[in-house]
């Protein structure tokens, strides 16, 4: 889908439900149906012209390493089964077409009026990368929010802002444990 800048206002357009802008919506699906939900909304967009509407479909996935007859295999496992996330700006014409695409039971919220997912919410589901300014510096504590060492503090060793990838020490196994970890997986502790 095309590059479309999240804050464009669509003011012209009937039927606007929101400010204009674009957000990230939550639509619940049918079991398994998740990427042909995803394939179709995007066929759908394409074919009726609406990219100027519905910017992005995701189906947030994550990697698992899995022993099997003591091999690791690696595998792809959907993060919310059930679910595909739309980037959209609300109209009727656009909440009609995803509403109405095959294998969708409906939005995440009240009825004809889904409620977006918050900024945060967005950045913990790592479904865009998202410019974060944490003003954190060495000596700072942190909690980890996602990732292998969700729920642990660490202290930040030291900041790469270009990179957005801080240094840490976690206490495992009663000793210090250097890890490296990116901005979406962490949180200021104030």
């Amino acid at each position: 889908m095309s590059e479309i800048n999240q804050n464009t206002p669509v003011i012209e357009e009937e039927g606007l439900r929101g400010d204009g802008t674009y957000k990230w919506y939550v639509v619940h699906t049918y079991s398994g149906h998740e990427n042909k939900v995803k394939i179709n909304i995007e066929k759908l967009v394409e074919s009726r012209g609406m990219e100027h509407l519905i910017a992005e479909v995701a189906v947030p996935t994550e990697e698992v390493a899995e022993i099997k007859n003591g091999e690791v295999v690696k595998k792809v496992k959907k993060l919310f089964p059930g679910y595909v996330i739309v980037k959209m700006i609300i109209t009727n014409e656009s909440w009609y077409l995803v509403r109405n695409t095959q294998g969708v039971t409906g939005f995440v919220g009240n009825g004809s009026n889904p409620t977006p997912l918050t900024v945060d919410e967005v950045r913990r589901m790592g479904i865009e990368n998202i410019k974060i300014d944490f003003n954190l510096k060495a000596g700072d504590m942190i909690k980890v929010i996602n990732g292998p060492f969700e729920g642990m503090t660490a202290e930040v060793d030291e900041v790469n802002e270009e990179k957005e990838i801080i240094r840490a020490k976690i206490s495992m196994f009663s000793r210090e444990t250097a890890v490296e970890l990116n901005f979406a997986q962490i949180d200021k502790i104030k």
